[in-house]
Formats: C-alpha cells, structure tokens, sequence
C-alpha cells in the first residue's frame, strides 16, 4: 500500500543523501589540494574562484546537516528548507564573483591597463580548468538514479508523465558553482592563448570575461526559478496542477474540490492538501484511502493531506 511505497521512497532519499555527503567530500579534498598546489607553485591569479568553490562546497555539506536535523516544536517541517537556503547562498556567491570579474574587466579597459604575462596565465587558467573538469565529474548526478546508477524504487511508481528529480540538492548547488568557475576557466585560457599566440589582442583578457560572464549567469537561472519557486510555495516544477485536479476528481463518489494546494519542501519531498466533496452513501475512509494511494504513487507526495466531506459543503458547491 501506500505506507511501503512512502517506505520505499525515504529508503531511496537516504541513500542518495549519503552518496551526496561522499561527492562533496571529495569535491572539498581536491579543491584544498590544488589551493596547497596554487600557494607553493606562486600562481595564486586564479585562487579566488577556487576558494569560492571551497566554500560553495562547505556551504553544502553544513546546509546538508543542517537539512537532516529532527524536527522541534517550532520547526515542525524539521530543517529541510536548508538545502535551498543553501543553494540561494551558492548561487549569489557566483553572480557576486562574476560581477567582481566584469567590474574589473571594465575597469582594465577604460584604464588601457591591460599588462598579462601570458605564460603565466596558460599555467594558471591550464590548471583551473583541470581541477573544476574533475570536480564537475565528481560532483555530477544523474536525475533519475543514485550515484551508483542504480534506479531509484519509487521511479517505477511515478506516471502521468511525473519525473521526479531525485538529484541531492545540495550537490546541484555545488555542481553548479563549480561548473560556473569551469566556464570561466575556459574563458580565461581562451584569452591567454590568444594572447598568448598574438600579443597585440590583449583586449581579448576583459572580451572573453564580459562573454563567458554571460555564460555563467546562464547556467545559475534555472536553479536559480527552482529555489525562488520552492521559497514562494510554488507547486513542484513536474506536477501538472490540473492533471492533479483531474485525478482527484476521477476518484469513485468524489464530487468536487476546493483549496487542493501543492507545494514542495525541497527539491524532492512535495506536498498536498485538500478538500474533497463525496455523494451521500460513499464511504470517506475508502476515498480517503484511494485518493491517498493515488497521489502517492501517480506523482510522488511525500505528505497527502485530504478532508472528506459530505456533498453539502458550501465551498465544494461553489
């Protein structure tokens, strides 16, 4: 019934938050390896980006924690809602590192103060993107399955076109910055190779970062929708509302419904209430039960709240 397969789903979401917490540990090594690396070798140019991506990493492991602490008597929903506070947080680091970057690009144009030394800036941008192209690939999840590839239990419950995204969110935010600081990096060796095979276009250093700039706040506006819309209590991004409507009312001796509101906790715990309207005669446990197992295994809610009524409810009538 609907209590295994809401067992099933919670067995499914702990394994993928402990595939997430070994990606963000390893993401978290190789980034203080190579900062060790850029402090002894004295080509520290590029130690900005990759110390943002340290803390965008640590960010996520201590909003990973801090999702997975019990609920209390003022936070009844627990702390889950760290995860997206976390990738909020992620996400104005990187459009505060990109502005930085083009702030002084800017500058270095209006100034005509554009002296790089360009063998120096094929190491360092070479290197950065070697570091971030690993750790995109540590850090990359795939939507539908856990690290391990194996698919997820609830993914055979889903219909109705629902595809749940079952990726950790904090390891998306992660990802994310990281393959920001990767566009960036390949940004910058574009411009040193240019620079470094034709020395007059030193323009192309401040060029490249104005274009790959814009690349970069490309990548963060669609994580950028899922947060603000999880913050507005928006409806989660695969639930068709009136899919959901019209499920509902295809329940045997459902009638009507009115206040039906859904809303995600996160990026994958969704949730529902309603109030349904049943004929005179109909059983209410029995909807209840139908409707319950309905939601649950057609689009994923973690949580179904339903009040079952009589047809004489004002509301359902209106």
């Amino acid at each position: 019934g609907y209590g295994a397969i809401s067992r099933e789903m919670s067995a499914a979401e702990s394994e993928v938050r402990r595939s997430a917490r070994r990606k963000l540990y390893l993401a978290c090594a190789v980034c203080l390896v190579f900062m060790t690396g850029e402090v002894v070798g004295g080509y520290a140019a590029h130690s900005l980006s990759i110390i943002m991506d340290f803390c965008s990493i640590v960010i996520s492991i201590f909003s990973m924690w801090l999702s997975m602490r019990p609920p209390t008597d003022t936070m009844t929903f627990g702390w889950q809602r760290g995860e997206i506070l976390g990738m909020l947080l992620s996400m104005v680091s990187i459009w505060a590192v990109t502005a930085a970057l083009v702030a002084s690009a800017a500058q270095r144009i209006h100034d005509g103060d554009i002296d790089i030394d360009s063998r120096i800036m094929l190491v360092t941008s070479g290197c950065g993107v070697g570091v971030n192209v690993l750790m995109v690939l540590i850090l990359h999840q795939s939507e539908d399955s856990h690290g391990h590839g194996h698919a997820l239990p609830s993914k055979r419950l889903q219909g109705s076109g629902h595809h749940h995204s079952h990726g950790n969110a904090t390891v998306k935010a992660a990802f994310i910055h990281v393959l920001g600081d990767l566009v960036q990096s390949v940004g910058v060796l574009l411009a040193a190779t240019i620079i470094y095979f034709w020395p007059e276009y030193k323009v192309a250093d401040p060029i490249c970062t104005f274009l790959f700039s814009v690349l970069v706040l490309a990548t963060t506006l669609p994580i950028t929708k899922d947060v603000l819309r999880i913050l507005m209590a928006g409806a989660p991004r695969d639930v068709d509302f009136s899919s959901v409507r019209e499920r509902l009312l295809s329940v045997k001796g459902v009638t009507s419904l009115h206040s039906l509101h859904v809303w995600s906790l996160n990026t994958t715990r969704s949730f529902l209430s309603v109030h349904m309207a049943t004929d005179e005669g109909t059983d209410a446990q029995l909807v209840l039960k139908k409707a319950t197992k309905l939601l649950r295994s057609k689009f994923g809610f973690s949580s179904v709240t339903i009040q079952v009524d009589l047809e004489h409810c004002r509301h359902c009538q209106s």
